[in-house]
């Protein structure tokens, strides 16, 4: 799996490991491409995505915002290495789904909520 950390200058979550990029769909955008784009944007990258999953949270965040969501999980395959977008990202690593998971039980705090929320509905 390719994650991302995400930039030490976001104003939630910064510097936490998660899904490799999120869509953020402008109005009337479909879900797919804005996936799509999103992945060119943060990841640099070219690829085929498939819906997986979806599912709704809310998270409290230590500034005081909550965030409450309806995401969807797409998956693609891809040997391509990122070019990342350093406004959005700040690292990233190909982990196995064993490393990752292992990751979470270890270290929740080290991984962003919806991640978190994300892996246990995938696997």
């Amino acid at each position: 799996m390719l994650l991302q950390q995400r930039a030490h200058t976001k104003y939630h979550s910064p510097a936490l490991w998660t899904n490799t990029c999120c869509s953020h769909p402008r109005p009337g955008e479909d879900l797919g491409d804005a996936a799509k784009r999103r992945l060119r944007e943060e990841m640099g990258m070219e690829v085929a995505l498939e819906h997986k999953t979806s599912f709704v949270y809310k998270t409290e965040f230590d500034n005081n915002l909550t965030e409450h969501e309806f995401d969807h999980v797409y998956i693609g395959i891809s040997d391509q290495e990122p070019v990342i977008n350093k406004e959005e990202v700040n690292a990233y690593k190909w982990l196995s789904v064993d490393q990752v998971k292992t990751g979470i039980e270890l270290k929740p705090e080290e991984f962003t909520s919806w991640f978190r929320i994300a892996m246990e509905k995938l696997f």
